[in-house]
This record gives C-alpha cells, structure tokens and sequence, in this order.
C-alpha cells in the first residue's frame, strides 16, 4: 500500500511539472519558490498533511478536458508552526497560473472549514493570476465561497495571507478580509484592476510594481501590513506572527517563561525632551517597557505618526498602540485612526491585552483631512478602543489634548488602568492657544501683550498643563516615575488577566465605515 501512495505521489509530482522541471526553473529565475518549497520552510520538518493531491478540475470548455493535473493549481493541508496546529494553502502558479477554479475553490473552502472546526490559524500563500477564464461565473463563485468563508471565519481563527506573486481581480478581496498581509518586494503585487486597464481607462502609464507592488500597498494604501525582501523572509515574519497569537477566539495568548529581576529602567526618567515641543521616538519607550528583542511592529511604513505592534511584557504577549512624536508630532489623522483601529479589533478579537502609550496633541486639522472624513474615521479608533474588553492600560508620556486624549484609551471609554508621568499635560489643547481665546482682552489691553500672553501661558500651564488635576477626579489612577513603569505593568496585566466584560446582548455593533 504504501509503495502505491508513493507511486501516486510521484506521478502527481511529475505532473505538477508539466512533464519536466521547466517551469519550476522558471519560478526560481523570477527569485520565487515553489508552491511545495514554501511550504517546506513554513511548516515544522515531517509535519504537513496533504488533503485533495489527487484532486482534478471538472471543466470540459476549451478543450480543458484534455489538460488535468492533480491538485488543480493548489496545495492543501495542516501541518504544525513550533509545534502549534495550522491549516494551509499554497498556491502553485506553474499549474494554469494558479488560476483558481471550481475544485481549486473548493480545496481552500474546505481547508478553511477545518480550521472553523478544530480551531486554529488559516494561512494562504497566494500565487494566483486570478479566476479561471475556461470555468467562467463558476470560477466567480468559487471566490465568493472563499470570501463567505474568510468572513465567517473572521475574528474565530487568526487568517494570514502571503502574497507570493500576482493577486489580481477578485483574488485581492481575499487577502484583503484576512488579519494580516504580507507581500515579497519585486516579486508580488496586488490590483484590481492592472496596468493596462488602467492605461486605457485614465491614460495613466504605470507598472505594476508602481501601482500594486509591496512597497506602494505598505507605504501609501496600508493594504500590506509587511514588506518582505524575499519569501524566506516573509514566511520567517509569519512564523513570528504566530508566536503572540492564540490559536483561536476561545484560548489566551501565549506564555513565554520569565524570570523576574530588576524591572525598574532608570533610562525612561530622561527620555522626554524638556522643550514640549521636541519630538522623541516612541520606539525607546516600547524597547524599555518590554521584553528585550520582543516588539513586532505592524505596518512599519504607513500613518507613521502611530506605532503598532505585538510584544511580551514579563513574557506574556500584547498589543501595542503608540502615538510617535517624531513623525508629524504624533497627530492623529486618518491613516493613522483607521490604522490603529485595525489593530484595536484584531487583538480584541483575540484575547490580546492593550497597551496604549499617549502622547497626543491632537487631530490634524486641515481640508484634505475633513473633506476625506476624519471626523468618521478618527470615530473608529474610538469605537475600536470603546468596544474591546479585552486588559486595556494606557500611559500619558507628556500631551494628551483635546478630543484625542478621549479617544486614546481613556478612562472614560472603559480603560482599565491610566497611568501619567509628571511631564504628561491634559487640557483641551495647548496652553499657548488656551490663553490667546481665554485671556484675549487682557492680552490685547495690556501695554505689551506678547509679556502678558506668556504671562497667561504660563499661569494656564501651571493649572491644566499636567496630571494632577486628572488624577484628582479619578481620570488618572497614579502619577508614577518614568522608571517605574514597567513594574506597574506587568502587576497590572497581571491582575487584569482574569478580566470579564459583560456588554449589552446584540447582534453586532454598527462600526462607522
């Protein structure tokens, strides 16, 4: 029996081929593996399990009848990721260019069924050139089963999509309802519509890589959440994806043992600049705050002006969402909001505690922001941070103004703890402009009013200008030194860890798209 399933095996495989090792020669001059070697380096050694190798496609138009080979265009299966359950697809563009048909369809839906069942990540190594033109509305259907199944699926299982190679038409929509993205510079892009259509619709002369490839989605639209220089990197970044994420919405995330030592970071008490309007990177503040080597960042190129990311805290994994003072002052707008709002609802759905480091002066004001709905996109980031009740612990590190510092995690949209350092400053916005609309008259009355402005200024400062009025209605729980804040921390995840929640019962909430 087992000598007959290894015959099998081979002539799959030489059928894959086309009869001969061409078009993998292919794959590998364009710098890209085989559907087989990716998932080779993804999946632990001996651990992948096969379903539907012998699989055949079912059209007879065009003379297809006559061109079958097993699998149709994809591999499935399970195997382990560090010895953790995973179900995967990878598509294999040597076959029909990975186009995807009835069967091919099929193959991934059931894969994706599995993983509904027995709980555990979907990872789609996409290498497509689209639907199936031979099958026609067929092939069509077959994509929207897919995209039925990747919403289903949606906040029950982590959903990883790798983009290995083409991702053109409807195949984009898939990738694009999973958690996470990730694509291979030079050699991946994604469209809707590609450069010819373009060229004939809008008179636009562009390439593909200017108009899809990995640097435009993970810089200028936010589709891509990774850029990758090769394949072995990006199934390396899917590898350390996984390490912070529980297998399913009903698990905690994983632990990592760690033995405590001298948690205070002395570094922390001269890391903020002493002119408020210096800027500083919010990158230090993470290294110092957590687990040494640990901060993964998502979506590193786009909306820069917010930092999010996974890390360990005392080897317990978190999400991080961060304001960055060194890019645009760490404003909020609308990359940034729905950035950030992604973020919120992934490790929500996923039982991932949050961290929120604020340092915001607020909204970026302007008519491409308002024109472009920030009032409805900075609502998001809102709702995201009201919604979650998942651990939620914010840290004022200096500016929170105005109607950001509401929607930053505040107390008063359920954060658990709020913690500031003395150099944070709460008001409704900066004491320069606060005393230039409180204090007008007396400032234009007086005999020199730039004196008295900064007289007002500073008379402003010294009342709201810090954290201990917050503190003194409750909106902050402590004033806490810089180096110390580590150590409050990991003690107050720790005690959150056992958090319940019971919101009001209803279908789902109506998030403002």
């Amino acid at each position: 029996m087992d000598k007959k399933i290894e015959t099998l095996r081979s002539k799959q495989e030489e059928a894959l081929l086309g009869g001969g090792l061409t078009r993998i020669e292919s794959q590998h001059k364009k710098g890209k593996l085989t559907a087989r070697e990716r998932l080779h380096f993804l999946l632990d050694e001996g651990s992948f399990e096969e379903i539907g190798m012998l699989v055949t496609h079912r059209s007879t138009d065009f003379g297809m009848e006559k061109e079958k080979y097993p699998g149709d265009g994809v591999v499935t299966g399970y195997g382990t990721v560090n010895g953790r359950l995973v179900y995967v697809f990878s598509q294999d563009f040597t076959v029909f260019g990975g186009s995807l048909s009835e069967t091919h369809a099929e193959k991934i839906c059931k894969i994706m069924d599995l993983a509904l069942k027995n709980g555990a990540p979907v990872i789609g190594l996409n290498d497509s050139g689209g639907a199936r033109i031979q099958e026609g509305v067929v092939s069509l259907g077959g994509y929207a089963d897919i995209f039925y199944k990747n919403t289903l699926a949606s906040g029950v299982v982590p959903q990883i999509s790798a983009i290995m190679g083409p991702c053109a038409g409807g195949a984009v929509y898939s990738p694009a309802i999973t958690d996470f993205v990730l694509m291979v510079e030079n050699t991946s892009y994604m469209f809707v519509t590609g450069p010819n259509v373009v060229k004939t619709v809008t008179h636009e002369e562009v390439s593909s890589e200017e108009l899809g490839g990995a640097s435009a989605h993970s810089t200028k639209s936010g589709v891509t959440h990774f850029a990758c220089t090769n394949e072995i990197e990006a199934i390396n970044h899917i590898k350390e994806l996984l390490s912070y994420m529980p297998q399913n919405c009903e698990e905690n995330t994983p632990f990592r043992v760690y033995e405590t030592a001298d948690e205070s970071r002395p570094q922390l008490n001269r890391i903020i600049p002493a002119n408020n309007s210096q800027p500083y990177d919010i990158r230090e503040v993470i290294a110092e705050l957590t687990d040494e080597d640990s901060f993964l960042e998502v979506h590193k190129n786009f909306a820069e002006n917010i930092v999010v990311g996974f890390a360990r805290l005392a080897g317990r994994s978190i999400g991080i969402v961060a304001n960055q003072p060194a890019f645009l002052a760490g404003v909020l707008d609308i990359n940034s909001s729905v950035k950030g709002a992604r973020f919120v609802r992934f490790c929500d759905s996923f039982n991932i505690p949050l961290l929120v480091l604020e340092d915001v002066p607020g909204f970026l004001p302007g008519t491409d922001q308002e024109w472009n709905a920030i009032i409805t996109n900075g609502a998001k980031l809102l709702y995201a941070f009201c919604e979650a009740t998942v651990p939620r612990i914010t840290v004022i590190t200096r500016k929170a103004y105005g109607g950001a510092y509401d929607v930053m995690n505040s107390k008063h949209i359920g954060a658990d703890m709020n913690y500031a350092w003395p150099s944070a400053e709460i008001a409704v916005m900066g004491a320069k402009g606060a005393a230039e609309i409180i204090f007008k008259r007396d400032i234009m009355a007086a005999e020199d009013p730039n004196a008295r402005w900064l007289e007002k200024e500073k008379e402003y400062s010294d009342i709201f200008a810090n954290p201990y009025r917050a503190a003194e209605r409750g909106f902050i729980d402590e004033v806490i030194e810089p180096a110390e804040t580590r150590k409050k921390l990991i003690k107050a995840f720790k005690m959150l860890e056992n958090k319940v929640v019971n919101n009001p019962r209803k279908k789902h909430g109506n998030i403002p798209l």
